[in-house]
């Protein structure tokens, strides 16, 4: 074990270009059950710091050693397999131990594997091996004298007490042997290889309309070719759905001509009375069996490859949707637009709590924006309300315009369009109805509105983060793998902010390292008994936290109501005593010299100790507070309001592989296309650009029709 896990770490380093010693300390810390954000955080020594390892890099390496970990228990599973068989090789052995890849490995193991019925395992259980056996060795020259159908005439037979097994002439038999060579080729690792390669290097992805009538969202894919290495992700996935919604029917074109090439090169010697024999039944294999197989695996690889894009592209877009900057200290009113049942009114105090709720109706049908006005006026005079987040849903633009409207009698107080994706999926939650068992669902997603805009990472750690509209084709991943992701990047910004453990739900703990939902749910309902943490000591005493689930959360954990200032930082318990140092020191006196010497006395790293520092200048520093703050508007636009050349500001809303979507406060995003993200030629939109930014973009063009706006960010 101890050299297999050398070896793993050896490889880790090489693939992931860092230090070895770095990487065999976080696989032992997360072999002893330590969390990736702890790792990250109280553990910087060992992995060299983000300037070596930050938690997207640890993931990554985590990921990277589960792989390698399965495919050696598969490498073993398969070993054992072929052992038992009594048909293990030292050279097979050998060529099982080096290969490197799942694909690999399968291939090797594919004459061993236990198959179902097959025309070949019929002709072998008719005794027909032999006969394939002597006509593909092709030793048989034309002046032998030998014929196929002589050499084939002993393996004719009636099958005896089973018909089944009956071979009735020559020709069947011959069948029969053409079968068991075309699957012993097909079986073949090396010519798997050599076909695999080929078809991923010079293959092509072809799609064709199931009905050319049908206009459909995929008519760009209608009568559509690519080289398959050359093919974007988001155009794998376009088609794949357009396949699944019957529009397209799709196929990987080969180079029929260039893969029986290798085919022929590996398996036909010629001037044998049985090369054309065997070169059939390579044809044959390639068909029916072969390339099949490698169209269905490059299809998969073509998905997996997609997916894989999408799921990082997902990440990187949630990770700034979740830490935008959080508009503090401001009562807030969310507006949740609708039509014949009214736009949903609630205020909310700068805390969260809710004031008062309602319904106006300021949209058509029933239009009665007078008294809406009169309404929400009295509401925000009569709960100091600051700024007022409207839902980006049905209706949105008209109660924009009413909002806007009312508000320039209002001075002091501005709004903002708040993307209310996921906000009915919360409403409708267990976990909502628990937090407000006494209002209408619909009530409730005007609640969650108000607060996404005071504390955005509170409010959506409650939805399902495929559910927060900042993904590309999200329902067509592969739900653990997406759901791992996603989760990762959610802890990722809960621990990098810390949570307040007296006003936090259990949504929101939840993502705490160290802590599960169950212990979540124990935090709460102690606080609930027992009435506020005074301090972090406090949290072992709840049900279910042993001593290393506390190490693991009490650092992301702040107790503003104790009496230890250090409780309410991000300073972790187990380093009090150096922070205490610290302090006797001066904050002041703390120069590189100092720092050094405090390291080596207190036998912690020197980034302990300056991470210490940075906590102590500002505690409970939340690191959102960093970033441009929150857009808020007083005015609004529409759409026909813009001209090409007008020059903006927007927020970016969302990344995707060809380009961002920007909102430009007229309710339809526009689209800078990658192509117009920078004078330079950028390769993905995510060098330039990440959801949250304030950008200045140049209106190229507006479609009012097709609802569509180029947009560009080009100097």
């Amino acid at each position: 074990m101890e050299n297999q896990n050398q070896k793993l770490i050896a490889q880790l380093a090489l693939e992931l270009k860092l230090n070895p010693v770095y990487v065999t300390n976080v696989v032992q810390l997360i072999d002893e059950g330590n969390t990736i954000p702890f790792i990250a955080r109280y553990r910087k020594e060992l992995h060299g710091g983000d300037n070596c390892m930050d938690d997207t890099q640890l993931r990554d390496l985590a990921d990277r050693l589960q792989y390698l970990r399965n495919l050696e228990k598969r490498r073993e599973e398969i070993l054992t397999s072929i052992e038992s068989q009594g048909k293990l090789t030292d050279e097979l052995k050998t060529a099982i131990s080096a290969a490197a890849t799942l694909a690999k490995l399968e291939d090797l193991y594919l004459p061993y594997k236990q198959k179902r019925r097959t025309r070949a395992t019929i002709a072998r259980e008719k005794g027909l091996e032999p006969l394939a056996e002597l006509l593909f060795a092709q030793e048989l020259r034309p002046d032998s004298g030998a014929d196929l159908r002589e050499l084939a005439a002993p393996y004719i037979s009636d099958g005896g007490d089973d018909e089944k097994l009956a071979v009735l002439t020559a020709e069947d038999a011959l069948a029969g042997a053409s079968d068991i060579i075309a699957e012993n080729i097909s079986d073949n690792a090396e010519i798997r290889g050599l076909l695999r390669t080929q078809i991923a290097d010079y293959g092509q992805l072809a799609s064709k309309a199931t009905d050319s009538e049908n206009d459909s969202v995929y008519r760009l894919y209608y009568d559509f070719t690519e080289n398959i290495k050359n093919l974007q992700s988001h155009r794998v996935l376009a088609i794949n759905r357009g396949e699944k919604e019957k529009f397209l029917s799709v196929s990987i074109n080969a180079d029929d001509v260039e893969c029986m090439k290798i085919i022929r090169r590996k398996v036909v010697k010629h001037g044998s009375i049985s090369s054309a024999f065997v070169a059939e039944a390579a044809e044959d294999s390639y068909n029916r069996l072969i390339f099949p197989s490698l169209e269905r695996e490059a299809r998969s690889t073509l998905t997996d490859m997609a997916s894989e894009q999408a799921i990082k592209m997902f990440g990187l877009n949630l990770k700034p949707t979740l830490m935008q900057p959080p508009v503090k200290n401001m009562p807030t009113m969310g507006f949740d637009p609708a039509y014949r049942t009214g736009c949903k009114i609630a205020v909310v105090d700068e805390t969260g709590k809710v004031l008062e709720t309602g319904v106006v109706y300021a949209t058509m049908p029933h239009d009665d924006k007078a008294k809406a006005a009169r309404t929400l006026t009295r509401m925000i005079k009569q709960h100091g309300v600051k700024a007022v987040a409207i839902g980006n849903g049905t209706a949105s633009k008209e109660s924009e315009i009413f909002v806007a409207e009312m508000l320039k009698d209002i001075p002091g107080v501005a709004y903002m369009v708040v993307n209310e994706a996921g906000a009915s999926v919360y409403s409708a939650s267990k976990l909502a109805a628990k937090e407000f068992p006494d209002l209408d669902v619909s009530l409730r997603s005007a609640i969650s509105i108000a607060r996404r805009l005071q504390d955005p990472l509170a409010e959506l750690v409650k939805i399902d983060p495929k559910s927060i509209g900042v993904g590309q084709y999200q329902h067509d991943m592969p739900p653990a793998r997406l759901d791992e992701t996603l989760t990762g990047v959610v802890e990722s910004c809960v621990n990098a902010v810390g949570v307040d453990i007296n006003s936090a739900s259990p949504a929101l703990l939840a993502y705490v390292a160290g802590l599960t939902a169950t212990t979540a749910a124990n935090v709460v309902a102690y606080r609930e008994e027992n009435g506020a943490y005074s301090s972090r000591t406090q949290i072992k005493k709840v049900p279910k936290i042993g001593p290393k689930a506390f190490e693991q959360c009490a650092g992301f954990l702040r107790v503003p109501e104790s009496k230890n200032v250090l409780d309410n930082t991000g300073v972790h318990p187990e380093s009090y005593d150096v922070a205490k140092k610290v302090l006797e020191i001066g904050l002041d006196a703390m120069t590189s010299g100092k720092v050094a010497e405090l390291s080596g006395e207190c036998g912690v790293g020197a980034t302990t100790v300056q991470d210490i520092i940075k906590e102590l200048r500002k505690p409970g520093r939340d690191p959102r507070d960093e970033l441009p703050p929150t857009m808020l508007r007083t005015d609004v636009m529409d759409m026909k309001d813009l001209k090409a050349g007008m020059k903006l500001k927007g927020t970016v809303r969302n990344v995707i592989d060809f380009g961002a979507f920007i909102d430009i406060g007229v309710h339809q995003d526009g689209l800078v296309h990658v192509s117009a993200l920078a004078n330079k030629f950028v390769k993905h939109p995510s060098e330039v650009v990440k959801v949250g930014d304030i950008v200045d973009v140049t209106v190229i063009s507006v479609d009012v029709g097709k609802k569509r706006i180029a947009l560009s960010m080009k100097a």
